[in-house]
């Protein structure tokens, strides 16, 4: 038995546990119906979709696992995972250098056509479901919040932002 004594929990009042339990249903329920969205009209999940625009951005569709990586905030399991089975469907190629950290992963031709096709609908899709419900200050306000929030667990290697 531990004999490290705990600080006695520093409950949130009513307005944070608003605030936390609305952004929580929020967010549950806006991805639930995004990830609804792409499989019924690309045949596509989250996850192939994140993969997919990070590719079509990258200079010549391409980039380090890596980078992936980090852009996706994955980790290395979970991409070589997600990877080989984009890769067995052929939306993406695996291009070894010798080294692991250097690999890249690239967007095939189908990949790119996929993304192209799927990304008009899903774009109207979000502004249907999330954008065309708030107000342009919603908008900005919403952006500052994930912006600070972001920023404030930005360098904590467990996100409870024990610097504070």
């Amino acid at each position: 038995m531990s004999t490290v004594q705990q600080e006695p929990a520093h409950w949130l009042d009513a307005r944070e546990a608003r605030a936390w339990r609305g952004f929580m249903t929020m967010q549950g329920q806006v991805r639930r119906r995004v990830a609804q969205q792409l499989q019924r009209e690309a045949g596509l999940s989250e996850a192939d979709y994140e993969v997919l625009v990070h590719l079509s951005e990258a200079d010549g569709g391409r980039m380090r696992a890596v980078e992936l990586g980090a852009a996706t905030q994955w980790e290395k399991s979970r991409l070589f995972h997600q990877i080989t089975r984009m890769h067995a469907r052929g939306l993406v190629t695996k291009e070894s250098c010798g080294n692991a950290r250097h690999a890249h992963v690239a967007l095939t031709e189908n990949g790119r056509a996929v993304i192209e096709a799927a990304a008009p609908n899903h774009v109207e899709f979000v502004r249907r479901a999330f954008v065309d419900a708030l107000s342009a200050d919603q908008l900005d306000a919403l952006a500052g919040i994930a912006e600070a929030v972001v920023e404030h667990l930005r360098g904590t290697d467990d996100g409870c932002c024990d610097a504070d």
